[in-house]
């Protein structure tokens, strides 16, 4: 409570303050306090309904969901995370924004709530004497959305649109250089490990790694918080910035790659065994990912047009597999110094919760490793031309049909969230068939 003080008190001219939790499909959901009213949130916390956490994409309540009459619409407690108060670079007016998540009435967690679910598998892997090690991938989208039509933004220094890819061009990162700039010294203002820029395969399309590290509910905060900022930063240059999976139907979709290793109580890597080829430990991890990928598949393509991005041959994966430096793969094993192996996970989408997607990459894992088993022989050459692997759910009501009658899922997340998003899901579902593909991109355009 002294620090969060204490950063106000250095902060002096911030008058505002937002504390904000992630619902289950990660949006902010909170309130817009006055920092001289900051101190009973940090004493007390905030209240609002449990049923926030489980609204659909337009924000609305879910449709017969017990949270909402059954309970009264009870409320919820929510307290600062270890996180702490951090600027808004993205607001013209100094703010600061305190992230929060719920608990119950009587102190426990509220199993509802998507951090709450990576903080349950985390434990999981403490239990064993291990500590997940990650960095994300969060590739996104440059847009002008001021016409009819979705186009990349003209450069700020040429005045120009480049109407092409332009991969791992370093035109296309100077073209934006003032907002890449911006971007970098939100991120360290913010404390988001923000490292390597680069332009990917889409039109206007572009990835920032973050650096790998030891805490997995940081490194999904820093996701979560980085998906905030560069949307928000980017209206304050006069575009767009998305994350939707798939917003030009001619080009790559946006994914969202974890890469995960382990170490133990001494720090070792427990999937380097001094060679390429990794540790039995390493193989029951990804044996264990393999397991839970289909039924997860409502995690990491948790939205209508997220199933455009999972298609052959447009860099993102459409079978179970999995291989050594390939990246026609899901699961794939980088090359590299033997010291920093690792498993990268493909699947997700840049639209997705990164605590639902941690939970479920770092939970399948965890399963395999619990239970010992081992993975089928690695892919070689194109996994897209492969016959007889197990496909990737290919529409959205097929993988919330998988989620939600998973005993994989159901080892993962706890019931209750299990039960909030299918609802979630399967409201979205109903009411996205009454929209056209340009209302649905107009609504996934500022929302993931």
């Amino acid at each position: 409570m002294k620090e969060l003080e204490n950063w106000l008190r250095k902060h002096p001219s911030v008058r505002t303050i937002r504390v904000a939790a992630a619902d289950l499909n990660g949006q902010a959901r909170g309130k817009r306090i006055p920092a001289r009213f900051a101190e009973n949130v940090i004493r007390n916390g905030t209240r609002f309904p449990m049923s926030v956490m489980n609204l659909d994409i337009w924000g609305e309540d879910i449709d017969d969901s017990p949270l909402v009459f059954d309970q009264g619409d009870e409320d919820g407690i929510l307290r600062p995370t270890e996180r702490g108060f951090m600027p808004m670079p993205w607001l013209e007016n100094p703010s600061a924004l305190l992230p929060i998540w719920m608990f119950r009435e009587d102190g426990n967690p509220y199993e509802g709530d998507p951090r709450h679910a990576l903080r349950r598998v985390i434990e999981g892997f403490k239990a064993r004497g291990l500590t997940p090690v990650v960095a994300t991938e969060l590739e996104f989208f440059l847009i002008d959305d001021s016409g009819r039509k979705l186009q990349v933004p003209p450069s700020p220094r040429s005045g120009k649109r480049r109407k092409a890819a332009e991969t791992m061009s370093i035109r296309a990162l100077d073209a934006f250089d003032t907002f890449f700039t911006d971007l970098y010294d939100a991120c360290e203002a913010m404390d988001i490990p923000a490292d390597t820029a680069i332009s990917e395969t889409g039109l206007g399309q572009f990835e920032i790694n973050m650096m790998h590290q030891e805490d997995a509910l940081r490194a999904a905060d820093d996701a979560w918080l980085f998906k905030l900022l560069v949307k928000g930063l980017a209206r304050r240059h006069g575009f767009a910035a998305s994350f939707m999976a798939k917003p030009y139907a001619e080009y790559s979709g946006s994914g969202l790659h974890t890469h995960f290793s382990l170490i133990d109580e001494q720090g070792r890597n427990v999937f380097d065994n001094g060679g390429p080829e990794g540790t039995a430990l390493m193989r029951h991890a990804i044996a264990g990912s393999l397991d839970a990928m289909h039924d997860a598949a409502l995690v990491f393509a948790p939205h209508a047009n997220s199933y455009a991005r999972l298609v052959p041959d447009a860099h993102a994966p459409t079978t179970i597999c999995w291989g050594y430096e390939n990246r026609t793969v899901a699961l794939r094993v980088p090359s590299g110094s033997h010291a920093a192996r690792r498993i990268e996970h493909r699947v997700a989408g840049g639209d997705v919760n990164p605590y639902l997607m941690l939970a479920a990459i770092l939970g399948g894992a965890l399963n395999g490793i619990i239970d010992g088993v081992e993975p089928p022989p690695h892919v070689t050459g194109n996994a897209y031309a492969i016959e007889g692997l197990r496909r990737l759910p290919a529409t959205w009501a097929e993988a919330i049909d998988a989620f939600e009658h998973s005993p994989q899922m159901a080892r993962i997340f706890p019931a209750e969230l299990i039960r909030n998003y299918v609802q979630t899901k399967r409201q979205e579902l109903h009411y996205m068939a009454e929209l056209t593909e340009d209302e649905q991109t107009e609504l996934y355009l500022d929302t993931v």
